[in-house]
C-alpha cells in the first residue's frame, strides 16, 4: 500500500486555518459587495474552474546542459497519476491529466483509465512526441518529422499521431495536441515553403483519423530546438494551419512560445474571435520558454488573458470552450508544490478576471478614457482574493493552505523510500 495524505490531516489544517479564513472572507464580501460583486458567485466560479495537469510535469525538468533528479520522482505512469492526484485532492482544481506518448506507454489502457478514474482524474488531451527518436526507432527526427524530406519519416510521424488518436479513444480524450521541433538552423538548409506545405500534409492525414467529436490542437513556437526558422513558428502560422484544416483544428496557445513582448492577449483576442482558440499551456517566463511557474514573473499578463477569456465567455463568443493545461518546467522546486501554486495563481487571474466591472470599463472605453480603463482592470488585479480561493478549496473538500498542509504530510519524504532512485543526473530538456 503506497502512502496517501490522510483525510484526517487535511481535516485538522483546515480546522486550524478556518477562523481566520472566515474573518477575511467576511471582508472581502463587504468590500466587493460595495463594488456590486456578490461574493458567492465568485465562488462558485472558482470552484467550477479545473486545469490539466501535464503527467510528465510531476517529474523533475532540466535545461539543455543537465537535469538534476529529485527523491521520490514517478517511476511511470502509475506513480504519475499518484502525484497527480495528490495535487487534486489539496486544490481541487485539476481535475484532468494530459498523458503524452511514449512517455506513457502502458499494456493495459482500460486499467490505467480505471486507476485514474479512482482517484478521481479523468484524462485530457493527449500529446504526441516526433521530438525525440525514441529507443530502436529506425528513422529518426533529427532533421524533422511531419515535415522531413523524406516521406517514409512523414509516414512514421503521421502513423505515431494516429496511434496516439486510438489510444486516446480508450482514454476517454477528445483532442490531440501536435507540436512538432521541426525547423533549421542554417539559411538555405531549408524550403521555408515547401517545409510547410510537407506539415500541412502530414497533418490532413491525421486530422481525417479524428473521431468527429475530436479537435487537434496545433502547437506553435518561435524557437527551440531549431534556430534559424521554426516550421510552425508563430500564431499566424498555426492559425493559416487551422484554417486549411478544417473546423477541427485549433490554435493553441502556450504562455512561453513567443518573441519577447508579443501582446499575448491580443491573439488570444484574435483567435477567439475566428473561433480558433483550442488553449493554453499556462506557465511564465522572462527571456524565452523558461517554462516557469504560472503567474511566478508576469502576473498581470495571466490576468490579462484571463480578462479576455472573461470577456469572451460574457459575449458567449461562437466556439469558446478553451482547454486548460499547465506546462511547466520544475528545476529547482518540488514538482508537486509548483503545480499546486500554479493552479491556485490560475484560479486567482480567473477570479480577479470575474470581479471586473464590465459596464464601467465598457463606458471608459466608448468615452476613450484610457487611463480610466485601464485603472478599472488594474482595480480588479490588485484586489486580493486569496480568501475566495481558500473557501472555494475548502467547500470542494481541499486544504485551506496546500502547499502547507503537503508539507506536513511528509508525502514526499514517504515517496522517496517507496520509489528508490533509478539513475544518477541526465543531460537535457526533460
Amino acid at each position: 500500500m503506497t502512502f496517501r495524505i490522510s483525510d484526517d490531516l487535511v481535516a485538522e489544517s483546515n480546522r486550524a486555518a478556518r477562523p481566520a479564513l472566515d474573518e477575511d472572507y467576511a471582508a472581502l464580501a463587504r468590500q466587493l459587495a460595495r463594488r456590486g460583486v456578490d461574493i458567492e458567485a465568485i465562488a462558485r466560479a472558482v470552484m467550477a474552474f479545473g486545469v490539466a495537469i501535464p503527467t510528465w510535469g510531476v517529474g523533475t525538468g532540466g535545461t539543455r546542459f543537465a537535469r538534476f533528479p529529485g527523491p521520490g520522482e514517478p517511476r511511470g505512469v502509475e506513480d504519475k497519476i499518484e502525484d497527480c492526484a495528490t495535487i487534486q485532492q489539496l486544490v481541487r482544481a485539476t481535475p484532468r491529466i494530459s498523458p503524452h506518448f511514449p512517455w506513457d506507454f502502458t499494456s493495459d489502457w482500460a486499467g490505467l483509465r480505471e486507476a485514474a478514474a479512482a482517484r478521481g482524474l479523468a484524462f485530457d488531451a493527449v500529446n504526441s512526441n516526433t521530438f525525440q527518436d525514441q529507443p530502436g526507432q529506425t528513422l529518426s527526427y533529427k532533421f524533422g518529422s511531419l515535415s522531413h524530406v523524406e516521406r517514409a519519416v512523414r509516414e512514421a510521424a503521421i502513423a505515431h499521431n494516429k496511434a496516439c488518436i486510438a489510444i486516446g479513444q480508450k482514454l476517454g480524450s477528445k483532442a490531440l495536441t501536435v507540436w512538432i521541433a521541426d525547423g533549421s538552423n542554417f539559411a538555405g538548409q531549408s524550403n521555408l515553403t515547401r517545409a510547410f506545405d510537407r506539415y500541412l500534409e502530414s497533418m490532413r492525414e491525421i486530422c481525417a483519423a479524428l473521431p468527429l467529436d475530436w479537435r487537434v490542437f496545433i502547437e506553435h513556437k518561435l524557437y527551440e530546438p531549431a534556430f534559424y526558422s521554426t516550421v510552425v513558428a508563430d500564431w499566424g502560422t498555426s492559425f493559416a494551419a487551422a484554417l486549411e484544416l478544417g473546423p477541427q483544428a485549433q490554435c493553441l496557445v502556450d504562455l512561453g512560445h513567443h518573441a519577447p513582448g508579443v501582446n499575448i492577449e491580443q491573439i488570444v483576442a484574435r483567435l477567439t474571435r475566428f473561433g480558433k482558440l483550442a488553449g493554453f499551456h499556462f506557465n511564465d517566463s522572462k527571456y524565452g520558454d523558461d517554462d516557469l511557474d504560472a503567474g511566478s514573473i508576469a502576473p498581470f499578463r495571466l490576468f490579462l488573458v484571463f480578462n479576455e477569456l472573461a470577456d469572451a465567455a460574457l459575449r458567449k463568443a461562437a466556439g469558446f470552450a478553451p482547454a486548460c493545461m499547465i506546462d511547466q518546467s520544475h528545476n529547482v522546486t518540488d514538482p508537486i508544490e509548483s503545480l499546486m501554486q500554479s493552479a491556485i495563481e490560475l484560479q486567482r487571474a480567473h477570479a480577479q478576471a470575474l470581479i471586473v466591472d464590465r459596464a464601467a470599463l465598457a463606458s471608459a472605453q466608448e468615452a476613450n478614457d484610457a487611463l480610466g480603463a485601464h485603472l478599472e482592470l488594474k482595480r480588479a488585479f490588485l484586489t486580493d482574493v486569496s480568501p475566495i480561493l481558500a473557501m472555494a478549496r475548502l467547500r470542494s473538500g481541499g486544504a485551506v493552505a496546500p502547499i502547507a498542509t503537503y508539507r506536513a504530510s511528509g508525502y514526499r519524504d514517504q515517496k522517496a523510500r517507496e520509489r528508490p532512485a533509478a539513475g544518477g543526473t541526465l543531460a537535457g530538456i526533460v
